[in-house]
Formats: structure tokens, C-alpha cells, sequence
């Protein structure tokens, strides 16, 4: 069985990604041994605050606007339990277990760094949820991304003392039933626990960590899906020599260009039999792909840049600085950089989309292609692949108003002492959608750019390109006549969700940049 260590400080989000689709049994988290001496530091230093019967805040007093209410020692367990119950008012759909299960791990990263406060046993059970396979559910509406995840981290909380639901051995199920099926108890909240579970930017760095996972290799596939649909419409690749993004180095730029000419090899057979038509330019949709998807590139390494620190940032509030003598209440829970990150991830990969319709439309075009009218020889009699394009164009203009940043906006709560709000959980949430669309679309253009492909024949691309033919031809069987394109779509997309499309290219050629 893989182990994985945390610590607070040295999580990535490739290991945040292995857990969240780790199968039971295969993977398990722990915490280090350094970190649960801070733990057990800073739980000391909260109880003996508690003994002094000193006010402070998120202790021994009252939460947000009730913060000058103080609390009598008697009382502070019920506090914990009150506040975990009362958060507890998410709504909509659970969100999926993959997510949830990075929710968790994130918490319990945040917590292992020894500055919240929290008694050892809270994060030895969400450990312990997540290595049981154990998901709490979790409904994905209720956070405005300040004051932390409150509503959809308390109901994780809310399971780890024993009420609740869970997802467990396939079945929903109480929480209580679950923890003692694996010979566990609830966690027995004490002062400052509630808080610590729930006062954090987990949720939204969980959504944003799983976007930037799959965006990364998302636009790698996007650039194949170019160069075979550059082969299918017998377009030239002289736009993509290096020595025109050498006069225009943005790094991205300069990535997908070696892409594109690694991709785009003179062995291609396609491009051998129009080398001589004289074709200088081709519209902007193949031309400037270098362009826009390396400037898509550089939204996602700034999403990368944040989410890095953010997974093992301490986002809990107050914070115990044990060799300082203080707890100081500032505002880590705050996800304004999480949430900037999101939307304008967001409207990168919604550029996916929408350079790749534009290119699907010059396949559908027997004027620019000189392939037959929507990729189906008796057209007419069938209509081919016009409708495919048309949920496509449904699909990118979608992710246009979905790319309205939700970072803007901000609606102050709790008598107005949470003034301002980053949305965040909203924008992750958007960044999502566009995500699926993103995979359809791209499932779309591929299935026209091997449809393309296939009435070239029996001239062949390269031997790269080709691999990735023949894995979608096992898939998606080529087309002679109407069928239902329902179920071709959907098999390109889990070809595309899984990676299988980018495994096979960069097993041949190695990895794409």
C-alpha cells in the first residue's frame, strides 16, 4: 500500500489528485511525527488558555458578530457542538467524492502545521474517513469564500462527531454506523475544535488543486486535437515554425510550437500530398494557435503558482503561535487569491473551447476543407456532423457567461462584520462546468478530425497521429451513415478524462510541454 506523509508545508497537487481517486485499499494518509508534537503544543496552549478563563476569541467566546459574547468554561464543549450543527446549511447537489475527499485532505493538511489549535483526534478521524473510504456528503452551494468553507466544511464536521451522512461501501449511510463499522469513536469536541474544522479555504483550494490537475494535461490534448485536425483540413504548419515565436517568446507560445512541430512531422503522407498547392495562410483558428493556447497556458501556471501556497497555507482563525506566547485572529480564511486564480483559469480553458468550434466549423465547410459537406459523403441524404457542431457552439457559448468572474462580486453577512467575500467555492464551482464542456467540446473536434482523416484515406498522417486514430478508432467506429453521435461523443470524452489520448502520444514521442 502507498503511504503518504502530511506535514503542512510539502503537500503537491499531484499526491492531492493520487488521493482523491485513490481506490480503497490502496492509499493511506498519515501525519508526521514532527507535526503532531505541534499539534499536541498548540491543543496545550488552548487549554491552558481555557483554564485562565481569559477571553479570546474563537475559545471561550462567541463566533463573527458574537464575538463579544464570552463564554462560561462549562459551557465550551456546547459551543463546539452549536456551532458545527448551526453552520450545517448547504444546499444543492453533493458535491462528487473525488472533491470531497481533496476537501479533506486539505483540512487535515491545514491542521497538521500546528497552529490551529485542535485536539490530535479531529484529524487522526478525517484520516482515518479518508483512508476507510469514508465521504461525508457534502452539498456544494453555501460558501461565499470568507470566514472560510464555513457551510459545506462543517458538514464534514459534522460526521466526525457522529451525525450526518456519509457515502460508505457504496451505500449512504449514517455517519455513526460508518465510524463504528471500522472500530472507531466521534471525536469529542473541545474548545476551539468546531472552529478549526471548518475556518479555512479547503473547499475552493480542493476545487481550484482538481481544475489545475486536469487543465494541465487538457490543453496538451487540446494542442493533438489541432494537429489532427491541421492533417484533416490539409492546412499548413509553417505558422508554427519556431523561428516566429523566437520574435515573440512568451513561454507558452514557445511551448505549444514545439508541441505543434513535434506533432507535425514531414512523414505524414496528408501533408506530402499538398505540399505544392501554394496554400500561404490559413484562418487564425489553426494560424495562431501557438498564440492563444499559449497565453492559455500562462492562466494555468498562475493557477499553479497560487495553489501551491495555498495547500499548505494555515487558513484557520485565531491562530496559536505557541514560542510567541499570542493567538492573533487575522483573516487567512480570506480566498481572494484562490478565487482571482479560478476565474481567470476559467476563462483560459473557455478558450479551449472556443478556438477549437472555430476550427470544427472549417471542417464542416467543404469551401475551406474540400472534405464533403459535414464529413459524411451522402450528405443530404445524411446529415453527418452538423449537429454535433451545433451542441459544440452550445457548449463554447455557455462557457463565455460562464467566464463572468465570480471575484467581483461580494455581498457582506453576518451584520455587515463579514463585509466583503471572495466568492471563491463559486468560482471553483463555474471552473468545473467549464471543464466538462471543455472535454465535450474537444471530444467533438476530435471526433470530426478523425472523420476528416478517415475520407483522406488511405493517405496517413504521422505515426504519432495515427496511434491516436486508431485508440479513438477502437473507441468510434468510422462514419458511413447517420447514427446516433450521442454515445461517440461520450466515448472520446472518457478518453480524454482519463488521459488516454495524451498517455499514447507522449509514450511515442514523450512528453508534450
Amino acid at each position: 500500500m502507498k503511504k503518504l506523509i502530511i506535514d503542512g508545508k510539502s503537500l503537491d497537487i499531484d499526491s492531492l489528485y493520487e488521493v482523491a481517486i485513490a481506490q480503497k485499499g490502496k492509499l493511506e494518509v498519515s501525519i508526521s511525527d514532527s507535526s503532531k508534537k505541534e499539534i499536541l503544543r498548540s491543543r496545550k496552549y488552548v487549554d491552558d488558555i481555557v483554564q485562565k478563563a481569559k477571553p479570546v476569541y474563537g475559545i471561550n467566546t462567541g463566533f463573527g458578530a458574537l464575538s463579544n459574547k464570552f463564554i462560561q468554561q462549562e459551557d465550551l464543549a456546547t459551543l463546539q457542538y452549536n456551532l458545527i450543527r448551526s453552520h450545517c446549511t448547504g444546499v444543492g447537489q453533493p458535491f462528487p467524492k473525488i472533491t470531497t475527499r481533496a476537501i479533506m485532505l486539505l483540512r487535515a493538511n491545514c491542521l497538521a502545521s500546528g497552529f490551529s489549535g485542535v485536539s490530535i483526534e479531529c484529524i487522526e478521524l478525517l484520516l482515518d474517513f479518508l483512508n476507510h473510504h469514508i465521504t461525508p456528503v457534502v452539498p456544494e452551494k453555501g460558501s461565499v469564500g470568507a470566514s472560510g468553507d464555513l457551510a459545506p466544511l462543517s458538514h464534514i464536521a459534522l460526521c466526525l462527531i457522529g451525525e450526518g451522512e456519509v457515502e460508505y461501501n457504496g451505500k449512504t449511510v449514517p455517519a455513526s454506523f460508518a465510524i463504528e463499522d471500522i472500530g472507531k469513536e466521534p471525536v469529542q469536541l473541545k474548545a476551539k475544535d468546531g472552529l478549526a474544522l471548518i475556518n479555512g479555504t479547503a473547499v475552493m483550494a480542493a476545487l481550484g488543486s482538481l481544475a489545475l490537475h486536469e487543465a494541465k494535461r487538457l490543453i496538451k490534448i487540446a494542442d493533438i486535437a489541432t494537429a489532427m485536425t491541421l492533417e484533416a483540413v490539409r492546412g499548413t504548419k509553417r505558422a508554427y515554425d519556431p523561428d516566429i515565436s523566437s520574435l515573440k517568446p512568451q513561454p507558452g507560445q514557445l511551448d505549444v510550437a514545439d508541441n505543434l512541430t513535434l506533432l507535425l512531422t514531414e512523414e505524414s503522407e496528408i501533408a506530402k500530398s499538398h505540399i505544392d498547392c501554394g496554400k500561404v495562410q490559413d484562418p487564425y483558428s489553426l494560424r495562431c494557435v501557438p498564440q492563444v493556447h499559449g497565453a492559455i497556458r500562462q492562466t494555468i501556471k498562475h493557477a499553479e503558482e497560487v495553489l501551491k501556497v495555498e495547500i499548505n497555507s494555515v487558513t484557520d482563525n485565531p491562530l496559536i503561535f505557541v514560542d510567541k506566547d499570542k493567538v492573533v485572529s487575522g483573516g487567512n480564511f480570506h480566498g481572494e487569491a484562490v478565487a482571482f486564480c479560478m476565474d481567470y483559469l476559467t476563462m483560459g480553458l473557455s478558450e479551449i473551447a472556443n478556438i477549437s468550434e472555430r476550427r470544427v466549423e472549417k471542417m464542416m465547410n467543404p469551401t475551406f476543407s474540400d472534405l464533403p459537406a459535414f464529413l459524411i459523403k451522402e450528405s443530404g441524404l445524411n446529415s453527418g456532423l452538423m449537429i454535433a457542431h451545433v451542441t459544440m457552439a452550445a457548449l463554447a457559448s455557455e462557457n463565455k457567461y460562464l467566464s463572468h468572474p465570480a471575484v467581483v462580486d461580494s455581498i457582506p453577512t453576518s451584520t455587515d462584520k463579514e463585509d466583503h467575500v471572495s466568492m471563491g467555492v463559486t468560482s471553483g464551482r463555474k471552473l468545473h462546468e467549464v471543464i466538462r464542456n471543455v472535454k465535450a467540446c474537444l471530444a467533438i473536434e476530435f471526433l470530426c478530425n478523425t472523420q476528416g482523416i478517415y475520407l483522406l484515406r488511405p493517405l496517413k498522417s504521422t505515426s504519432t497521429l495515427e496511434k491516436v486514430y486508431n485508440l479513438i478508432r477502437n473507441h468510434v467506429p468510422a462514419i458511413d451513415k447517420d447514427r446516433v453521435f450521442k454515445t461517440d461523443i461520450e466515448n472520446i470524452i472518457k478518453l480524454i478524462s482519463n488521459f488516454e489520448i495524451l498517455n499514447v502520444v507522449e509514450a511515442d514521442i514523450g512528453e508534450l510541454k
